[in-house]
């Protein structure tokens, strides 16, 4: 149902050896700005980020991505970025990096709860499908 609310949101990706462009969702940047919401989820899934780079420093990669959350919270534990307004930190976080922490292009929607449409975009987009029971004829 369409809410009153606009949100952006980004997918968090890592991709551990960005020349074969190959990706992980871990996970969620969402901004509600009429909410006065902006608030990062990330689930990390070591399994699958080792299939893709079985020798990547996952202890560094996760205060690494440790930082999205401090920035979308704001304030002085985030650094110079924490100070910025919400949106300009939204801003900061989506842009366009090279580094093994990414994020998909913005997409746009209406909600009324931000934090329901987080959610519904980690069940779909950041953790692995489950299989559905066999059905056996």
């Amino acid at each position: 149902m369409r809410g009153p609310y606009l949100y952006d949101y980004a997918i968090l990706r890592v991709v551990p050896r960005v020349e074969r462009e190959e990706f992980v969702n871990v996970g969620v940047i969402l901004s509600c700005p009429r909410k006065k919401f902006l608030e990062t989820r990330i689930e990390l899934d070591e399994q699958r980020i080792r299939a893709l780079d079985p020798s990547l420093d996952i202890e560094l990669l996760q205060k690494q991505l440790a930082i999205y959350p401090l920035i979308c919270q704001g304030g002085e534990a985030a650094g110079p970025i924490g100070i910025l307004p919400q949106r300009e930190r939204f801003n900061w976080l989506i842009a366009p990096k090279s580094t093994i922490i990414q994020t998909s292009p913005v997409h746009t929607g209406w909600c009324a709860h931000p934090e329901a449409v987080l959610e519904r975009l980690l069940e779909s987009m950041v953790r692995p499908v489950q299989p559905s029971p066999c059905i056996h004829l």
